[in-house]
């Protein structure tokens, strides 16, 4: 790679780190201090390697980043300037993987494959995404620009832009609001699709008993109401 493009690149993550992390104090700290960053670039001179046929030296360098950062970056994934990895720990970033401009990676996310053929077998993260920690995203898949993946989600399907999933496997939450999520994901409010089906269903499953107990009264076939069930009695895990 050329240096002075790593030198404007580090420049720029330094300049661009509190927007990401209101931990960052100082231009110095976060030089010294920020290993997910290091890893990033450390990684721009083990791809220039790897994309020249260097790829021995490459996975060197790579390995001895994820030694020094505990960040595991394959040479051969391509990322562009101005991705943030979070803290960095146990981030793994397979040898397809795509990561365009401006995404998020918090700490414990892996982007792997699910093949052993030599083709595109890892993600691609478009523009903004953000991925919550210890999410696991799998195969060769694209998560939209600004997508949000929940902590702690497995995501095996393509992610629309702009939508929020959570889950294993991640679900949709077609509830959230996109302005909830503008610019960090949410750890601590994330909706659950799951529970909102569940919901649903008891709410229609009650309103469908009640109906039929207005017919049965009508009809005299019942004598006594039938005891009530709340949603939360299921959602929640108690017993009627």
């Amino acid at each position: 790679m050329n240096p002075l493009a790593l030198l404007r690149r580090i420049q720029n993550d330094i300049e661009y780190a509190p927007h990401h992390d209101p931990a960052a104090r100082s231009r110095t700290e976060v030089l010294l201090a920020y290993p997910g960053l290091h890893a990033l670039w450390i990684h721009e001179i083990a791809h220039g390697l790897w994309t020249r046929g260097h790829p021995l030296l490459a996975r060197l360098l790579a390995h001895q980043s994820r030694r020094r950062t505990g960040v595991e970056i394959h040479p051969g994934a391509r990322i562009a300037p101005g991705v943030f990895i979070d803290h960095g720990m146990g981030v793994v970033i397979g040898e397809t993987a795509v990561i365009d401009e401006g995404c998020l990676i918090y700490k414990g996310v892996v982007l792997g494959g699910t093949s052993l053929e030599r083709k595109v077998r890892h993600p691609h993260l478009e523009r903004n995404a953000v991925i919550g920690s210890n999410a696991c995203v799998l195969g060769a898949i694209t998560i939209g620009a600004g997508a949000r993946i929940g902590s702690g989600s497995v995501v095996v399907k393509d992610v629309p832009a702009g939508a929020t999933v959570v889950g294993v496997p991640a679900r949709e939450a077609r509830g959230a609001r996109r302005e909830d999520f503008a610019e960090q994901l949410n750890h601590a409010s994330l909706p659950d699709p799951v529970q909102e089906i569940i919901r649903g269903l008891l709410n229609q499953n009650e309103a469908l008993t009640e109906r039929l107990l207005r017919l049965e009264k009508q009809a005299g076939l019942v004598s006594r109401e039938a005891p009530r069930v709340e949603p939360d009695d299921f959602v929640n895990g108690r017993k009627p």
